[in-house]
C-alpha cells in the first residue's frame, strides 16, 4: 500500500510538473500570437498611410511645372525668383519624400525609417504651404483654388490615418514592453516601432 502511495506522489509531482510546462507553452504562444497581431495592426495602418502619402506625392509630381519651365524664370542679375524657388523646393522636397516612402515601404515599422518619412512629409508640406503663400501673379495664384483644397482633403485624411497608424504603433511598444511579454519580444527580435 506504501508504495503504491509513493509512486501515486511520485506522478503527482510528475504530472504537477508537465502541467506547468504546457502552461507556459500555451501562454507563450499566447503572448507572441498577439505580438505578430499588434505587429500586422501596424503594419496594415501603415499600408492606408502609405496610400494617402502616394496620393499627395502623385498630386504633387502631376501639377510640378518641367524642370525647363522653373530654370526660364532664371533671371541673370537675381538668381531664380520666389516662384520658381517655391517650385524648386516643392520638386526636390517631393524627391525626398519619395526616398523615404520608398524605405518605409520596406521597412514599416522601423524606427529611423519612420523618422525619416515624417521629416519627409512635413518638409513636403511646409514646401506646399510655401507655394500656396506666394503672392499671385498676372496667372493667377501659383496653386488653384480646386488643388488646394484637393491637398487639404488629402492632408486632413493624411493626418486621420497617421493618427490610427500612430495609436496602433503605441500599443504595440506598449505590448512589448510589458513583463513578461517582453523576454518574449527579445528571444524573438520584436524592436519598438517609431510613430510618424
Amino acid at each position: 500500500m506504501l508504495d503504491w502511495i509513493g509512486r501515486l506522489n511520485e506522478m503527482s509531482d510528475s504530472v504537477m510538473v508537465w502541467f506547468v510546462i504546457a502552461m507556459l507553452f500555451f501562454w507563450s504562444m499566447g503572448a507572441y500570437n498577439r505580438l505578430v497581431r499588434l505587429r500586422a495592426q501596424g503594419i496594415v495602418a501603415f499600408a492606408a498611410l502609405e496610400g494617402l502619402f502616394n496620393q499627395c506625392l502623385l498630386m504633387v509630381k502631376t501639377n510640378l511645372p518641367d524642370t525647363g519651365a522653373i530654370h526660364s524664370l532664371h533671371d541673370a542679375n537675381q538668381g531664380l525668383d520666389p516662384s520658381s524657388t517655391a517650385w524648386a523646393g516643392l520638386a526636390a522636397a517631393a524627391e525626398q519624400f519619395n526616398a523615404c516612402l520608398k524605405m518605409a515601404h520596406a521597412q514599416p515599422l522601423n524606427g529611423p525609417t519612420m523618422s525619416a518619412l515624417r521629416t519627409a512629409f512635413e518638409t513636403l508640406s511646409l514646401s506646399w504651404s510655401r507655394l500656396r503663400d506666394l503672392p499671385p501673379d498676372l496667372a493667377g495664384p501659383a496653386l488653384p483654388g480646386p488643388l488646394q483644397s484637393q491637398w487639404e482633403q488629402l492632408a486632413l485624411q493624411s493626418e486621420l490615418a497617421r493618427a490610427e497608424f500612430n495609436k496602433r504603433v503605441v500599443n504595440y511598444n506598449e505590448a512589448i514592453d510589458q513583463f513578461p511579454a517582453l523576454l518574449l519580444a527579445w528571444v524573438f527580435g520584436f524592436k519598438p516601432a517609431q510613430p510618424i
